[in-house]
């Protein structure tokens, strides 16, 4: 199994990126995703598919969006079975009076900020990983 899986570990080696760039949430209907899109993530929902993508590309294709926000990657290798992790962030988080969107990746948690605030996320994080050491 790849990734760490014990809480305290993950907490002690937390840091996080400030992903470039305001995204967005949108959604399609059709099985394709116009020419030239470039989301950040895709996800299949009965509904039709969730992307996860730059505002200003959201705007060029002419989708409706929502959620303006602040990307930010977690560098730590978590595991996709590790318990606790993400449920420790967003409760700091929504303490902090923010809403989250956080996607699991292979090797990293990203969590998706209102924009705005990524600085106020930022410095949760930080005195989350400061506690844990």
């Amino acid at each position: 199994m790849s990734g760490e899986t014990d809480l305290d570990t993950l907490l002690r080696g937390l840091s996080a990126d400030l992903v470039e760039g305001v995204f967005v949430f949108a959604t399609l209907s059709q099985a394709e995703v116009p020419l030239g899109l470039a989301p950040r993530m895709m996800f299949q929902e009965s509904e039709g598919i969730t992307l996860i993508l730059l505002k200003e590309q959201a705007e060029v294709h002419g989708l409706a969006y929502e959620f303006p926000c602040r990307m930010i990657t977690l560098n730590v290798h978590s595991a996709l079975a590790a318990v606790g992790f993400i449920a420790r962030i967003s409760t700091a988080l929504a303490d902090a009076g923010m809403g989250v969107n956080p996607v699991a990746g292979f090797y990293h948690d990203h969590l998706f900020v209102p924009e705005g605030r990524e600085g106020d996320a930022m410095r949760v994080l930080e005195n989350i990983a400061q506690a844990a050491r």
